[in-house]
């Protein structure tokens, strides 16, 4: 039996839930189409025991089926937007506070200031 991912064995469980909801979806996607399991397995490339997996959220199931699956539903142009820079909140929370960081600067001491006031009033 092969080891089993550290990934998988310490994943959320917000990300568990967020997974059987995505399997969910995708049967429902598949149902309304009408197509058989053993058909969709075919057009996502894996066995109708995998899809039965991935349509209950295995975690288990390759990125790659999932990606696959969301292709045939036109939903695949979706999976780059859920990395984004532009919503990744953490790194930019991160940027905000170095940024605020470097502009707090110390005020000018005596003689730096005499020598601004001399040049400008030179």
């Amino acid at each position: 039996m092969p080891k089993q991912s550290s990934a998988l064995q310490s994943m959320p469980p917000a990300v568990l839930a967020q997974l059987r909801t995505l399997g969910e979806h995708l049967a429902v996607a598949r149902k309304r189409r009408l197509a058989s399991r053993r058909a969709w397995a075919e057009r996502v490339g894996v066995t109708e025991p995998t899809l039965a997996r991935m349509e209950k959220g295995d975690p288990s199931v390759s990125m790659a089926a999932y990606a696959t699956a969301l292709w045939l539903i036109g939903r695949s142009a979706a999976l780059a937007e859920l990395a984004a820079p532009v919503h990744d909140l953490g790194a930019l929370e991160s940027e905000v506070r170095a940024a605020q960081a470097r502009a707090v600067r110390k005020p000018a001491s005596l003689s730096a200031r005499l020598q601004r006031g001399d040049e400008e009033g030179g």
